[in-house]
């Protein structure tokens, strides 16, 4: 059976930087499973695995573009504390969820001056090239319901 849209694909992987540091893996725990053509990962990611069968393993780089985008400078800005009604501490690093140009999605606090708060709508990763390296563990079909619902159901779906 190969990687295929509307598959349940399982796989075990470890997320580096060009630097070489670990920033993610699955290697020790459960691994990651996903609806493939669903959009659950990164679209390079996606289309690496593509075609591959249970057992494959090999390295992957992904450019910013098919991770998680280019990093856009208009998505930082310099907002007043009086956005954040009910928030008394704010912080650098803080994340915070809003509408954002393009519909609801996460902030974070990158600097603090007074009452001006520089935020930044960019993905933590936006303008990172990622290096994976994978193990395909299990590939099956996915169910109605899963394809329906665009995402696997298991250990705490409350669907």
């Amino acid at each position: 059976m190969q990687v295929a849209n509307n598959m349940a694909v399982s796989i075990h992987y470890t997320l580096t930087n060009d630097e070489g540091e670990i920033i993610d893996s699955s290697e020790g725990g459960e691994p990651l499973m996903y609806l493939h053509g669903s959009g659950n990962i990164i679209s390079g990611l996606e289309d690496a695995l593509l075609g591959k069968a249970i057992g494959d393993k090999f390295d992957v780089r992904i450019d910013a573009e098919n991770a998680y985008g280019e990093f856009m400078d208009d998505r930082v800005q310099v907002i007043s504390r009086d956005m954040f009604e009910g928030v008394d501490e704010i912080e650098v690093g803080m994340q915070f969820h809003a509408d954002v140009s393009s519909g609801p999605g996460a902030i974070t606090v990158i600097n603090v001056d007074g009452d001006d708060i520089t935020i930044d709508g960019n993905h933590p990763l936006a303008g990172v090239p990622l290096s994976f390296a994978v193990e395909i563990v299990e590939i099956r079909p996915a169910s109605h319901e899963e394809i329906t619902h665009g995402h696997i159901h298991g250990t705490g779906c409350d669907h």
